[in-house]
């Protein structure tokens, strides 16, 4: 499918991404501010894993490779369409990256415990999906694991425990929380 979807900055700026088909990614702008505001949270200065759990065409994860030397990237989904898509585009940026096809919420014990940096951009429409990701990954992050949690504005959120909340920013329809493992 073609999009306006592209790498935003790092060695693989401009690189425009393959989307599957009825994606719904993180717009470039927003993709943007939310790296912006990931300076000075995340520590890139030593190997640490990312995790991109729903990641449709993977813009998250890639833009990571993109930016740090240091990331090593785990990417899931359970839509074959988004994991041929995902393996396009990192093969398209020539990086190793982990691409697993599985449910988001099995896959918290394989990846989950492991993780540094996780984002989780569950379908708009179900809510209470990344809700359940949310609680069952609180069981196994370690401490001091950042969590990128996008959203639906309408939603609202209460009862984060295990969690400190850094950033909580909307752009668009979408909010994104940036949250600490205490």
């Amino acid at each position: 499918m073609d999009s306006k979807l592209q790498i935003i900055s790092g060695k693989y700026r401009g690189k425009k991404l393959n989307l599957p088909a009825g994606a719904r990614p993180t717009q470039n702008l927003a993709r943007g501010a939310l790296f912006n505001m990931l300076n000075g949270i995340l520590d890139t200065s030593h190997p640490f894993v990312v995790w991109d759990v729903f990641a449709g065409s993977g813009a998250f994860g890639l833009e990571c490779l993109s930016r740090y030397d240091n990331a090593n990237v785990v990417f899931t989904d359970n839509a074959n369409t988004s994991i041929e898509t995902i393996k396009k585009n990192v093969k398209s940026i020539n990086c190793v990256a982990i691409i697993e096809k599985t449910d988001a919420v099995s896959g918290i014990g394989k990846f989950g415990k492991d993780a540094d940096l996780i984002f989780v951009d569950a379908p708009y429409a179900d809510f209470d999906l990344g809700v359940a990701f949310v609680k069952k990954l609180t069981a196994v992050a370690k401490n001091g694991a950042i969590l990128i949690w996008e959203f639906e504005k309408i939603h609202d959120i209460s009862g984060l425990d295990g969690w400190n909340v850094i950033k909580d920013k909307t752009y668009g329809r979408a909010r994104f929380l940036v949250l600490r493992k205490i």
